[in-house]
């Protein structure tokens, strides 16, 4: 069964970016019907206008939320700023409607593919929208070919935003070094496993060393109290990730626990409940489809998830 899953997870990591097999299956109305039930699990609608009741609910539960509007790298100066105007919604959104939340992006979605220049352009206009809003932007990690660029990045916009904060991988060997300099700038620090394909060398694979790596990380962020989030839906790190919290005694306001939506909430809600800090990752948009495999595909028992939100009325 393992074996079985495994191959479907890589099935689908495959599909997610073949181009001409996402064409069919979106060109395909059967199978459009399909899969958008299934991608309802883990996506809050299409619109900003959808993902506001389900951010407000979450907050009158009390998890804090983080909107990102999901989309692929931009080709072009009009692609980006069409993203970065939709980003600035969000940010305004979130100031209107008094949301407990932040704002979360890749680079790449507002035109770190095209320029530094027009990036930076970008970032620094919608960090100034969130800091109106007393929020933050999380920058998303990327792919190994995009890293130094996404770091780079961030460091630049550090000088003058004291509200961005940057994700790192546990995963990648590079991300000891990375750390160090990170943990220098004042934005929050959003720590992940990572599941990007990397060529061979650059990362450690799932299991007890990764699990480790992770939580040297974690406690190298809980015992300086510098702002993090602790983003895993692993009940092994999470349960570790409270001793750690009860050994260095961190401030509430700077950690938090995070899960994307959708998956395994029950988990979050029980940290909740405990009475830790809690976040729930939300996106939206139209571009859902290799988000959708991408969320499958790391937690293959989702296949199933998926099976039954397709055939339910």
């Amino acid at each position: 069964m393992e074996d079985l899953l495994k191959l479907g997870s890589t099935a689908l990591k495959k599909a997610a970016l073949n181009e001409e097999a996402k064409t069919y299956l979106l060109a395909n109305p059967v199978l459009f019907g399909l899969l958008k039930k299934a991608a309802r699990r883990y996506t809050a609608g299409d619109t900003l206008t959808e993902a506001v009741p389900i951010a407000a609910s979450l907050n009158q539960q009390g998890f804090r939320c983080s909107l990102e509007f999901i989309g692929e790298s931009t080709r072009n100066e009009r692609e980006a700023k069409e993203a970065t105007d939709e980003f600035l919604r969000v940010c305004r959104t979130i100031r209107e409607n008094k949301l407990n939340a932040s704002v979360s992006l890749d680079l790449s979605h507002i035109g770190l593919a095209l320029s530094n220049d027009v990036c930076f352009a970008n970032l620094t206009q919608l960090s100034q929208e969130a800091a109106a809003a007393n929020t933050e932007v999380i920058i998303s990690a990327e792919g190994t070919e995009r890293t130094d660029a996404v770091l780079a990045m961030y460091q630049k916009i550090s000088a003058t935003h004291k509200n961005v904060g940057i994700t790192v991988q546990a995963y990648l060997h590079r991300t000891s070094d990375d750390l160090k300099q990170v943990l220098s700038l004042p934005g929050r620090i959003r720590i992940v496993k990572g599941a990007f394909e990397t060529s061979p060398g650059l990362s450690l694979p799932r299991g007890k060393e990764l699990d480790e790596t992770y939580l040297a990380y974690a406690e190298q962020l809980l015992s300086t109290g510098h702002l993090c989030s602790i983003a895993t839906h692993d009940p092994f790190i999470q349960q570790s990730v409270k001793q750690l919290i009860g050994k260095h005694q961190p401030a509430p306001a700077s950690y938090e626990f995070e899960s994307l939506y959708g998956i395994q909430t029950a988990q979050l809600t029980a940290l909740k409940g405990e009475g830790y800090p809690t976040k729930m990752y939300l996106v939206y948009g139209l571009e859902w489809y290799l988000y959708l495999c991408n969320r499958i595909a790391e937690h293959p028992l989702n296949i199933f998830h998926a099976l039954n939100d397709m055939v339910a009325e």
